[in-house]
């Protein structure tokens, strides 16, 4: 694997008033993106150990801000923490609803707010609105338009064999800027289109070889990240 491009979280990138941060990519333990804007906050595949980090960037009143989050999938390193955010919210008698987007079919959060609303039914303060969205919507939250785009990720079955998982890659435009993240994903057209031309491109590159179908390599993906003007390799394993 090539040193150069194992990332030292977190990662910041920032033009005017349109913020992400990276609190760390790294398989199979943790994801934790958070987009923000003036109006808008927004979390991003909130994997193990999300809390904590929102907790060091951000006061309680801004986490109560925290209006929408968006999952890729439902690998338990990039879901992780959603059952503590959700309970800080309520811990922390947020009111207002809380909207997740998630691919079509991923069972993962279906599952967790099953659990999650069964458990603090009674007490619950706020209302979670669950979308399963697909690539034919658009979603426009303020002054940010959200394109979601099929990406190509994979997992080993009870058989051995790998099986297509709900995967879904973002696009969010703001102000004349764009920031594409892929999620995690194998090499595919839908990324290399949405990434090209944007301000920032957030790529995995999970993949020791070409071999790998469920990844891309490193060369994959700097490949695809050239295209936009700038880039962030995630997911590299350490």
């Amino acid at each position: 694997m090539n040193k150069k491009y194992i990332q030292k979280y977190p990662l910041v990138w920032q033009k005017d008033d349109l913020y992400l941060e990276i609190f760390c990519s790294i398989p199979n333990i943790a994801t934790g993106i958070v987009l923000t804007t003036d109006d808008s906050k927004f979390v991003i595949d909130p994997g193990d150990g999300i809390l904590r980090d929102l907790n060091k960037n951000f006061s309680k009143e801004d986490i109560l801000d925290f209006s929408d989050v968006f999952i890729s999938h439902g690998h338990h390193d990039h879901v992780g923490g959603v059952w503590s955010f959700l309970t800080y919210l309520f811990v922390m008698k947020r009111t207002n609803p809380l909207n997740i987007y998630f691919p079509e079919g991923c069972k993962e959060i279906i599952s967790i707010h099953k659990a999650f609303t069964e458990v603090y039914a009674a007490e619950l303060t706020y209302r979670i609105n669950l979308s399963q969205i697909d690539s034919a919507v658009k979603i426009k939250i303020g002054e940010i338009t959200v394109e979601p785009f099929e990406v190509i990720h994979k997992e080993h079955g009870e058989s051995g064999d790998a099986e297509f998982v709900p995967s879904l890659g973002y696009k969010f435009n703001y102000a004349k800027k764009s920031i594409c993240y892929g999620g995690d994903t194998a090499y595919c057209k839908n990324l290399v289109e949405m990434a090209k031309g944007s301000d920032l491109a957030i790529i995995e590159a999970g993949a020791e070889n070409e071999d790998d179908d469920m990844h891309m390599t490193i060369e994959q993906a700097v490949k695809i990240g050239k295209t936009a003007k700038e880039f962030f390799l995630v997911h590299v394993p350490e």
